[in-house]
Formats: C-alpha cells, structure tokens, sequence
C-alpha cells in the first residue's frame, strides 16, 4: 500500500455505500449511503468521494452468485466500474461481495437497529465490510 486512501463501494439499484481506509490504509470505515439517478451519476459521486479523500484506488464490490458465477447484477457493477474509470485515473477493482449484506444485517439485528435507520446503514456498513475484507485479503 503506498500510504493513501481506498474507498469501497457496495452498489445497490436504490442505495449505493461508500467505505474509506484511514491514511495508512489499515482501517475501513462507512462514509455513507448516496442516491443517484443513473449510472453515470453515481460514478461522479464515486470519483469525487475518491478524489477529496486522495484516494490511490477504488474497490467496487461484485455481488458473485454463491456458485461462483456471475449474473445480471454483476454486468451492472462492472458498467457501474466502467463509468468510474472513464472519469479519473485512480484505479478501480473488483472485490467479491458475496454475504456481505447478510452480515451486515446480522450485525444491525445484533445491534438493535431497526426501521429507517436500518435502511439507512446497512449499504454503508455492507461497502465498510467489502473494503475490511478487501485490505484483509492484502495482508
């Protein structure tokens, strides 16, 4: 790791969660859940996230079926990648997904936290998983 920022991103077709790295890169945590209208929207939102925090790489994570293969909602988010790399340079990587929603559930469930705010958290705290599993994954 060269000392900057990874953000991650859990797609969602309502909701999308952004996840940053602290500076050294040890760390993930939730920066929050954006709405967009499009694709093209959201990759902007994405870029700029990344480009304020100075971010050297962008990980997207790849909701693979549990047999491996990918689906309908993997083309999306490699589109969804596709958008991003065409506005910036920083580096954009795939990250498999799978279950990550279902922890982050279990963990909101845990945790007594319901209705809206559950809404609310659980992209943002699925894309902080995705990106702790991703460094994990590094080390």
């Amino acid at each position: 790791m060269s000392g900057k920022r990874i953000l991650g991103v859990d797609y969602g077709a309502v909701r999308t969660g952004i996840a940053a790295t602290d500076a050294e890169g040890i760390a993930a945590f939730g920066v929050g859940t954006f709405k967009a209208k499009g694709l093209h929207e959201l990759a902007g939102i994405i870029v700029r996230e990344a480009a304020e925090r100075d971010c050297s790489a962008i990980v997207i994570g790849l909701p693979v079926n549990m047999d491996g293969t990918e689906g309908e909602k993997c083309e999306k988010v490699r589109l969804l990648g596709q958008c991003v790399s065409e506005l910036t340079d920083i580096p954009v990587e795939f990250y498999d997904e799978r279950l990550t929603t279902v922890v982050a559930h279990q963990y909101l469930s845990a945790t007594n936290v319901r209705g809206k705010k559950r809404k609310d958290t659980v992209d943002t705290l699925a894309a902080e998983i995705i990106l702790q599993n991703y460094l994990d994954s590094k080390k």
